[in-house]
């Protein structure tokens, strides 16, 4: 199955990583005070995957050394704690392989201008710049709990991000391990049993594909520690809600929550809503998702398509930790309705993943999952020329 290897590159100084580390660049809006946060600090990671310049950028940070160099190849095991949980995967080359190996399995389509950028962001750059986030059936978890219970940290640092992100606060620590060792041949062995399913960062993996690399970036865990979150949504529609409530079976509620399975919570500036659906063909693993459910039955009725949801002037998403966000977003006028989804489980989205597996058409609709919480961006880059690549349009450092 999958092979992997170990990674060498580009990570951060000793007591830079705090201080170089962000969020993945596809979680970071344009304009928010998260984006707005990072683009204040000058030793962010945001400068080289967002920044107007990422390979001037890059070379700075190498310059400076918030970037340092490390040619020994090796697997870091990543742990995160957060809210008395704990989560721990590790970051590893991966070998790319067409999805029709059966190797990397994906659940969700790309879209070619995001494609594009990350392609453009390599070639600049000279490097692969940020993991795939994969998950894996395979018993690595016994191994990852012992290395953490008997090396010492490389990194150890608390993420701060002003609350404006999901990653703020959490606590990290980073261990390395040899790929030649007992700790690299055990994980690799683990890991090359059974696929991979991608749970986030489709677009970096069509990405590596594209440009016909042998190796990408991947960040691997254990299914079960991978936490889905509901992807919630706030609505402009061209119909007003008013206009349409009295089409839909509504039922008057106490607050804005997540909702059970098959259910909506919606929140006007009038009050707060259930809506549940009935009918539902338990049979059609996409059908049955409650976000095809909703885009099915509320948006035709607010006149909006499905080339419409990722429209800002029409939606916007936050996960499940963000209500207070959506219902400001609704009160401040921006928009409509705010709508809190169940969050989809790991059965479902394996079983979308599974059955696309022979028909490529099969794929989870969009906004339909937040893995959370996200894996920071910045704590290994690999340059290209290791991934497969020859040299780079532009090569920094």
């Amino acid at each position: 199955m999958t092979k992997i290897y170990g990674l060498a590159g580009l990570r951060p100084g000793s007591g830079w990583a705090d201080k170089v580390t962000c969020p993945p660049y596809d979680v970071i809006k344009p304009g928010s005070p998260l984006e707005k946060l990072l683009r204040g600090n000058p030793d962010s990671f945001y400068h080289v995957i967002l920044g107007d310049a990422p390979a001037d950028a890059l070379a700075s940070m190498l310059d400076r050394g918030a970037l340092a160099r490390d040619d020994e190849p090796g697997y870091y095991v990543y742990e995160q704690s957060f809210g008395g949980s704990r989560r721990r995967g590790f970051l590893a080359a991966m070998e790319v392989s067409p999805y029709e190996a059966g190797e990397v399995i994906r659940h969700e389509k790309t879209f070619d201008e995001k494609v594009a950028g990350r392609i453009s962001l390599m070639e600049e750059t000279g490097y692969v710049t940020e993991p795939i986030w994969l998950i894996t059936g395979t018993p690595v978890s016994e191994a990852l709990d012992e290395i953490c219970g008997s090396e010492a940290p490389l990194y150890e640092f608390t993420s701060d991000f002003m609350g404006e992100s999901e990653l703020s606060g959490i606590v990290n620590r980073i261990y390395k391990v040899s790929e030649a060792g007992d700790w690299g041949r055990r994980l690799s062995g683990a890991v090359g049993e059974a696929p991979l399913y991608i749970a986030d960062g489709h677009h970096r993996y069509h990405s590596a594909l594209r440009m016909g690399l042998d190796r990408c970036i991947a960040y691997i865990c254990p299914g079960d520690r991978a936490g889905i979150q509901a992807y919630n949504r706030v609505i402009r529609g061209k119909a007003g809600f008013e206009a349409v409530k009295g089409k839909l079976p509504l039922e008057e509620a106490q607050g804005f929550a997540t909702p059970e399975r098959h259910a909506f919570s919606l929140y006007t500036r009038e009050g707060c809503w259930t809506y549940r659906a009935d009918d539902v063909d338990e049979g059609d693993v996409v059908g049955r998702l409650d976000c095809r459910i909703l885009e099915e039955t509320l948006y035709p009725l607010l006149g909006l398509g499905h080339d419409m949801i990722m429209d800002s002037k029409h939606f916007d998403y936050y996960p499940e930790g963000e209500l207070g966000k959506m219902r400001k977003a609704v009160d401040d006028g921006l928009y409509d309705i705010a709508v809190a989804l169940h969050p989809v489980s790991h059965g479902e989205l394996m079983a979308v993943a599974d059955a696309g597996t022979s028909d490529p058409d099969i794929v989870m609709p969009e906004k339909s999952t937040f893995f959370a919480p996200k894996i920071l961006s910045g704590l290994i880059l690999a340059p290209l020329r290791a991934c497969g690549r020859a040299e780079p349009r532009r090569t920094s450092g």
